[in-house]
């Protein structure tokens, strides 16, 4: 069966260029909070700081793996059920607005973290609380994709949210790192901030707030609320099940590519959480990368993977996003093979540049790809589906690699695990027919 593209938003006004980078702010906004927080700096002074001396057998890193797991359960378990109850209410924006709110709130909380490891377990239940809410802004915020473009521009804007958002998370961490983190001694960085109790850390928590709050703002003025769904009547929150349920059934019935998209989406999406989630300890480890350099890597890679996914939203128009998702992949697979061969910092600089490449291009057009099968007024629901999905082999790529870094006693080995994550989701991305429009008649993807 082929997956029907229907009109953008019953009697939607035309879009906007203003409501386009009100749009894409939020996502320069909202990327600070996972570059930062969640990847390279407030979960680092987690576990080396504030859990450092912590008593017991069980490890302060072992406690956030633990914390981030719990949280990737309860968003499985809820992100379709709030999209859903958002679709039905005509609450998107709103929706968008209180799960951001609420990051906000929990991420400004860090700065009460101090550190001592009787702070340990504050800090987890922040991050946990934090990264559940932000995943749930993340669902409105891409059901809302439909509502700032067009059939024939979707892929670019796509693209430009991408972009913004790695755009806005390097500018947010080169501050952090020049004025809170570099250098050494008791004070830190160009602002000379003191590093008792962790005071520089627990500040560029509150710089990441304020920062995602402000860039938040201009989506909730600029884009109008979403009309409520037709013939969608409003139920409890348990029962929101039974219509989850409903939904699913009808639309493995009707359109069965969508299921099969969230799928094969899943597989290749951990795939590319995991070469950032490595990358780094690769680089170190293998390629003999210094730690400073990793740091100019990481930048160079998210200016790369951003120019990435500004390109190839033209593409994703012209060519449709599943073409463009698959030749993102394969240039991966060619990239990560050649440096399963090849040693030095030259050769990780060359050859992980071009792999970045292709990682913005395959993210940005996952998104326009279900974008444009998704059902009028169900976006919130399909997208949360779409973080569910993702969270249910969330454990893939993580566990490949450690079984065969233990099978060869290498580090480089663990690439193979990467590799066959993405490969495996390539296939299966072959499976998935891509959307008609029902205007034209014309397949757009």
């Amino acid at each position: 069966m082929t997956a029907t593209v229907g009109p953008q938003v019953e009697s939607d006004p035309p879009v906007r260029r203003g409501q386009v980078f009100a749009w894409g702010l939020w996502d320069w906004g909202s990327s600070a909070f996972n570059a930062v927080i969640l990847t390279f700096v407030f979960t680092v002074y987690l576990t080396d700081g504030v859990g450092d001396d912590l008593p017991g057998s069980t490890s302060a890193t072992t406690w956030l793996a633990w914390a981030v797991g719990l949280a990737g359960l309860a968003v499985a378990v809820l992100a379709p059920v709030t999209g859903q109850r958002a679709d039905a209410g005509g609450r998107r924006k709103r929706s968008l607005a209180v799960w951001s709110a609420l990051t906000v709130v929990a991420t400004a909380a860090m700065y009460f973290v101090k550190d001592e490891y009787q702070y340990l377990w504050l800090g987890l239940l922040l991050i946990g609380l934090a990264s559940v809410f932000a995943e749930f802004a993340t669902v409105s915020y891409y059901a809302m994709l439909r509502q700032v473009s067009t059939p024939a521009n979707i892929g670019r804007i796509s693209g430009f949210g991408w972009a913004m958002g790695y755009f806005g998370g390097i500018v947010l961490l080169l501050l952090c790192f020049l004025g809170f983190i570099s250098g050494d001694g008791d004070t830190r960085g160009f602002l000379g901030i003191s590093t008792e109790d962790g005071l520089n850390i627990r500040l560029i928590a509150l710089l990441v707030a304020v920062w995602f709050a402000v860039f938040a703002i201009p989506v909730l003025f600029a884009v109008p609320e979403l009309p409520p769904g037709p013939q969608r009547d409003r139920v409890g929150f348990f029962a929101s099940y039974k219509v989850l349920v409903r939904d699913l059934r009808a639309l493995f019935r009707e359109d069965r590519n969508a299921v099969y998209f969230l799928l094969a989406s899943a597989l290749y999406r951990d795939g590319l959480a995991a070469v950032f989630t490595f990358g780094a300890v690769l680089a170190n480890k293998v390629y003999e990368i210094s730690t400073a350099d990793v740091l100019l890597f990481g930048v160079a890679a998210n200016v790369v993977a951003a120019i990435g996914a500004l390109v190839a939203g033209r593409f994703d128009d012209r060519i449709g996003p599943k073409r463009v998702i698959i030749t993102s992949l394969i240039g991966m697979l060619i990239a990560g093979t050649v440096l399963l061969f090849l040693s030095g910092p030259m050769s990780f600089w060359i050859f992980g540049l071009f792999l970045c490449l292709f990682v913005g291009p395959a993210q940005s057009s996952s998104r326009t790809f279900l974008a444009r099968m998704a059902p009028p007024h169900r976006e919130g629901e399909v997208f949360g589906l779409y973080a569910t999905t993702g969270r249910a082999v969330s454990f893939l790529s993580p566990v490949l690699f450690g079984l065969f870094v233990a099978a060869f006693d290498s580090d480089r080995a663990g690439i193979i695990g990467i590799l066959l994550v993405l490969l495996a989701g390539l296939v299966a991305l072959f499976w998935v027919h891509p959307p008609v429009d029902t205007k034209s008649g014309r397949t757009v993807g």
